[in-house]
This record gives structure tokens, C-alpha cells and sequence, in this order.
């Protein structure tokens, strides 16, 4: 199914909705696609009749909301204050040399993509990092280049470029 159709699926669901169904709309878009295209976002507005600018205000105020669409192995680096006093920025520093990637950005292979969170609640495990909803204690880089090592070399075995 095309993205078009995956945005027009979700409004579909929200055939007669307001403005104030906004958040949940965006949720559904983003669930579906992993992420909010200028496309869909011009279909939300359109489809509530209210200025784009509207839609982007929402959506950048936000920070559950993302404009790119994520790689296979999204990886959050959490940055809450355990997490920093335990070493999170040698972390994040670390997964953006080994993939070559700022926070926010995607290999351009479609592989790894990076997210800063302010807290991921396990604070009693810091530094923690998330990789596709699965969590890693007590991470150094170190256990990070071993992570991605491995994941590469899984993908690799898959048939991943």
C-alpha cells in the first residue's frame, strides 16, 4: 500500500473529525508510516481545514512526532539526568561516529537511525540505550560498537546491503 493510501486509510477513520483531533490523527499517520511526509501533513490539513502552518506547529511542538522516516534499527539515546551523570554523551558520541550519523538522522543505507530522548525510565540502569524497543544497561561505547557490529553483521546474513 502506498503511502497516499496509507494517509488516506487513517483520515478515512476521522471522516467527520474537528481540529481537535489533530494529536490522534497525527499519531495514526505517523504509526503508519513511522513518520509525518510533507504530503500526509498537507492531507491533514486539508482534511480538517485549517492551515498547514497549523499542522507543523502541532506537530514540531511535539516531540513525539518525527519528519523522517526512521531505519530499520532505531536506536534512542537517552539523555535524562542518571543517564548523563553515567556517561550518555560518550554513548551518543560513539553511535554517531560508528554510523557516520548526527542524532536525528538515518544511515544512508536505510539501516541505523539515531534519536535523542530526554528520559526513557530506567534510571536505575543508566546509561541506557533503546534499539528497535529492546533496552541495553548500563551501555558504554564499547557495548554500543559491539551492538552495531553485530546488528550489521545480522542484517548483512539477511541479505541487507
Amino acid at each position: 500500500m502506498s503511502a497516499q493510501s496509507r494517509v488516506e486509510k487513517v483520515l478515512e477513520k476521522y471522516s467527520f473529525a474537528t481540529r481537535d483531533k489533530l494529536i490522534p490523527i497525527l499519531q495514526d499517520v505517523q504509526g503508519e508510516d513511522g513518520y509525518i511526509s510533507k504530503h500526509a501533513a498537507l492531507k491533514v490539513a486539508k482534511h480538517l481545514n485549517i492551515p498547514a502552518s497549523k499542522v507543523y506547529g502541532v506537530a514540531t511542538f511535539y516531540n513525539q512526532f518525527r519528519f523522517k522516516p526512521v531505519g530499520r534499527n532505531h536506536i534512542l539515546v537517552c539523555r535524562g539526568t542518571a543517564c548523563h551523570v553515567k556517561g550518555s554523551a560518550a554513548v551518543l558520541k560513539m553511535a554517531e561516529e560508528v554510523l557516520g550519523i548526527k542524532a536525528g538522522d538515518t544511515t544512508r543505507d536505510g539501516l541505523f537511525s539515531i534519536e535523542v530522548v530526554a528520559c526513557i525510565g530506567a534510571c536505575g540502569l543508566a546509561p541506557v540505550i533503546s534499539i528497535n524497543g529492546e533496552f541495553h544497561a548500563k551501555i558504554t561505547p564499547d557495548k554500543l560498537r559491539k551492538l552495531v557490529d553485530d546488528i550489521r553483521k545480522t542484517e548483512k546474513s539477511n541479505g541487507a546491503k
